[in-house]
């Protein structure tokens, strides 16, 4: 099938916006040198923005070639409803109360695990957190996940290199992680009515691969810092937690799991969040400031990834279709890497006949891959933007990232394809 004119632009814009996620510390840069465009350069340096942007030249292109027809109607066709449930989970699962109940949950396994207590934690928050993610859905842990690294490590000035090992396996561990049940990560939703994946076939054929590596990542990322995580005194986020009352954190809980609940109907998870923002007004002496800010433009992100993922599957589709299992494999762990891994897996679930070794190598690739740059995974930009503040000129370094993730990568290629 020949592109359009239209597909052609599209997969060019897509090719530019990740290029631009790449160069995003440089152009904030260069603000330094032009102080009165630096808040431009700093948009324009923002990863959480990139694709929003180039998502808006391509909407520009349709209304200009195609009229308003074209680009209202191109828009009302894609589905928005991931990246307004990240906003939503995000800033729910990020608030005082529902943080205070998970460090507690988690301060308390610690006591009884057999290692110094912060290594204890360490280990905890990325082996429990990401599967705690096939319950309360991937974007809901890797907001939890990364508000406890923040608080408890971040903020205690991790060496680089700890940071940087920290990130990869958190990214990865929170994408293999939500494997165990049909309905929490991206790429297996795509697919799992389709294809009649109920939560028996996931445990026997990705729970307990899942499991395993991410155990694995999170022993081999703790043994290899154990002397620097044993010197980290555990901090705390800089505010006073108090004594914060039962019935208000059993009421966030609540509206946290009414989110979950209803995660594909934005009216109601919407409804639900509206509903958190007016019992955080009522009572903001139990609240610290509500990260509206950064679930906003992780939801931007995932937007425009929405707006130009729409229009790449003239190329990726074939792509895929001219593998065989063991290539579609490594191929969708690769392609991955350039595009949200629920893409992947949604077009696979569109192609009629598909044997059943090839269903579950597209989509055991797809999630072992999502860990290897921020756009892989559609939680990635939500650890991004919770953490990015403590790395240096407050970027995570694309490279940095890809490096970081290849370990634990590994290790979900050997449980997923060469244990299966």
């Amino acid at each position: 099938m020949n592109p359009t004119t239209t597909e052609l632009v599209a997969a060019v814009l897509f090719a530019l916006a990740i290029l631009h996620t790449f160069l995003a510390p440089k152009i904030a840069s260069i603000g330094h040198r032009y102080p009165s465009h630096q808040g431009l350069f700093h948009l324009l340096g923002e990863v959480e923005a990139v694709f929003g942007i180039w998502s808006g030249i391509l909407l520009l292109f349709l209304f200009v070639t195609g009229g308003f027809a074209a680009g209202t109607g191109y828009i009302d066709a894609r589905n928005f409803t991931e990246p307004l449930f990240v906003i939503a989970i995000m800033v729910v699962a990020g608030s005082k109360p529902v943080l205070h109940v998970a460090k507690l949950a988690v301060t308390g396994i610690a006591t009884v695990v057999p290692l110094p207590r912060t290594v204890a934690l360490y280990w905890l928050i990325l082996v429990l957190v990401p599967l705690l993610g096939s319950f309360i859905t991937e974007p809901a842990a890797m907001t939890l996940a990364a508000f406890m690294l923040r608080d408890r490590f971040y903020k205690a000035r991790m060496t680089s290199r700890l940071m940087y090992a920290t990130i990869g396996v958190l990214f990865v561990n929170v994408s293999i992680g939500g494997v165990l049940t049909p309905y929490a990560a991206p790429p297996v939703l795509m697919v799992a009515t389709k294809w009649d994946w109920n939560l028996s076939f996931m445990l026997t054929h990705f729970g307990w691969r899942s499991a395993l590596a991410v155990a694995v990542n999170a022993t081999i990322v703790t043994s290899l810092f154990f002397r620097e995580l044993k010197s980290l005194a555990a901090t705390h986020d800089g505010t006073s937690e108090g004594n914060i009352p039962f019935s208000v954190c059993i009421a966030h809980i609540a509206l946290l799991a009414g989110v979950v609940v209803f995660a594909h109907h934005p009216a109601l998870f919407m409804g639900f969040l509206l509903m958190f923002l007016g019992v955080a007004s009522a009572y903001p002496q139990h609240q610290d400031r509500l990260i509206l800010r950064e679930a906003l433009m992780v939801g931007f992100f995932l937007a425009g990834l929405v707006v130009l993922g729409g229009m790449q599957q003239w190329w990726l589709q074939p792509v895929l279709l001219s593998m065989s299992p063991d290539q579609v494999y490594f191929g969708a762990t690769a392609l991955t890497a350039i595009t949200d891994n629920a893409a992947l897996t949604y077009l696979g679930s569109l192609v009629p006949g598909l044997s059943p070794e090839f269903k579950y190598m597209l989509v055991a690739g797809a999630v072992t891959g999502g860990g290897l740059t921020v756009i892989a995974n559609a939680p990635n930009p939500a650890g991004y933007s919770i953490l990015k503040s403590y790395f240096d000129d407050e970027h995570i370094s694309p490279l940095g990232l890809l490096v970081a993730a290849l370990g634990p990568t590994a290790t979900a290629i050997i449980t997923f394809w060469a244990l299966r």
